[in-house]
């Protein structure tokens, strides 16, 4: 019985890490415009996602990639894959 080793399409996000003071989590903002369904202005939108840091390199501001998982906590169902900019 030959098992299928392909994984499941997992989503990634790009934002700017928000709060670091938990131990190996860090929250991650990502900002998007959506257009407002009856007046038509675009209306500034933030989502936050709990994401997982094990080795706690992040600070407050880093731009982040972040990948979904499995659920590690009660809202943490992300982690980190790489560090894009690291803030100023």
């Amino acid at each position: 019985m030959e098992e299928n080793k392909v994984r499941n399409l997992r989503k990634e996000r790009v934002g700017v890490v928000v709060s670091n003071k938990m131990l190996k989590t860090i929250v991650v903002a990502e900002k998007r415009k959506v257009k407002h369904t009856i007046y038509g202005k675009f209306v500034n939108k933030t989502t936050k996602f709990y994401a997982h840091d094990e080795s706690n390199s992040c600070n407050i501001g880093d731009t982040v990639k972040i990948m979904e998982t499995r659920p590690l906590s009660k809202q943490k169902c992300w982690r980190l894959i790489e560090i894009i900019e690291r803030a100023k």
